[in-house]
């Protein structure tokens, strides 16, 4: 009697662990990672966390509805277009196959005489001033200096 009662618990386990990944595969939600302060995937359409940027695209990930990668922005990383822009830093270069052909725009900390491209933020305390259309990867970019 005990080893037909450990065979169903290992067989019910078991059916349950299916029953939970098929759930999160059809739903596109998954139990979150302890080390999530580092990055984790979440499906399209889930909302970035403060301070996060998105740095990676998969099409086929969330039962092929796409899937992001999301972490903690620092200086000098690559982001997916669409990603947010923390504040206090910039956008410096722009590379159109990047994150997996979505595009992807370069991101720095802003400091005194970087050079930013079209729609980055211009933080307080600096300005844009000139001009070079070689920048940006030919989309142009503005010099930006401290006030």
């Amino acid at each position: 009697m005990t080893r037909i009662l450990r065979q169903l618990m290992t067989r019910a386990g078991r059916a349950a662990a299916a029953v939970a990944v098929l759930a999160a595969a059809l739903t596109g939600t998954a139990a979150t990672p302890a080390t999530a302060a580092s990055g984790s995937w979440s499906c399209s359409g889930a909302p970035v966390p403060a301070g996060y940027v998105i740095t990676m695209y998969n099409a086929s990930g969330c039962n092929n509805h796409g899937s992001w990668y999301q972490q903690p922005a620092q200086d000098r990383l690559w982001t997916c277009s669409g990603s947010p822009i923390v504040s206090g830093y910039v956008l410096t270069n722009y590379d159109s196959r990047g994150c997996s052909g979505v595009g992807a725009w370069y991101h720095e900390l802003v400091r005194n005489g970087i050079w930013t491209c079209p729609y980055s933020p211009i933080p307080a305390g600096y300005r844009s001033t000139t001009y070079d259309a070689r920048g940006c990867s030919g989309l142009g970019a503005w010099l930006t200096v401290k006030i």
